[in-house]
C-alpha cells in the first residue's frame, strides 16, 4: 500500500516524504517481512522519511508502569492506554528492558528511544511530553544512540509484540 500510495502521489505531482507508523520495542509490525518486504523496506526504496509514533508504546516504555497503574496515569484514566495491555508478559519485558536501560547509563524512554532510531530508514521519533521534565528526558535520547551487536541481541530477547499496536484496524482497511 505504501507502493502504491507514493506512485499515486508522485502521478499527481504531489510526492510523499514522509511516513508515520506507530513503532516502538512492543509493536515491531513494521520491520516484518513475512509478505515479501517490510514496511521498512519499502520506504527505504522509495525513499520515504520514517517518524515513528508512539515509541514508547503510549507510556509503558517508561519507568511509569513497572511497578502498576499510578493514579492519574493514561492507563488509569482508560485513555488511549487500556489496562488489559499492562499484561504481567508485557511488563516483565518492560522491567527487562529498563535493567538493560540501566545497564547503558539510560532510562527506559531513553533505550526506547534510541532503539527505534538505531535504523538508519527512521529519521525521527514522534514523543507526547505532558512536562519539561518529559521531554528533556526524552531528547537526552540522542547522547547514546548507538548499540553493540550484544546489546542488540539481548533487547530482541524481550523487545517482543506486544499486542499493543493500537491501529492495526485502520492500517489494514
Amino acid at each position: 500500500r505504501t507502493r502504491e500510495a507514493v506512485a499515486i502521489a508522485t502521478d499527481l505531482g504531489t510526492p510523499l516524504v514522509i511516513h508515520q507508523p506507530s513503532y516502538s520495542m512492543l509493536n515491531r509490525w513494521i520491520e516484518d517481512a513475512s509478505a515479501g518486504e517490510s514496511l521498512l523496506d519499502a520506504l527505504g526504496d522509495t525513499g520515504l522519511g520514517c517518524i515513528a509514533f508512539s515509541p514508547l508504546a503510549q507510556g509503558m516504555l517508561t519507568d511509569r508502569y513497572l511497578n502498576g497503574v499510578p493514579e492519574g496515569s493514561r492507563a488509569a484514566q482508560d485513555k488511549s492506554l487500556s489496562t488489559d495491555l499492562l499484561s504481567e508478559a508485557n511488563l516483565a519485558h518492560v522491567r527487562a528492558l529498563n535493567e538493560l536501560a540501566a545497564g547503558r547509563g539510560q532510562t527506559l524512554a531513553q533505550l526506547a528511544i534510541a532503539w527505534v532510531l538505531r535504523d538508519e530508514r527512521v529519521t525521527s521519533a514522534l514523543i507526547g511530553a505532558s512536562s519539561v521534565r518529559q521531554l528533556e528526558n526524552s531528547v537526552a535520547a540522542v547522547a547514546n544512540l548507538s548499540f553493540t551487536a550484544d546489546e542488540l541481541a539481548e533487547i530482541d530477547r524481550y523487545a517482543t509484540e506486544g499486542g499493543i499496536n493500537l491501529w492495526a484496524a485502520p492500517s489494514t482497511a
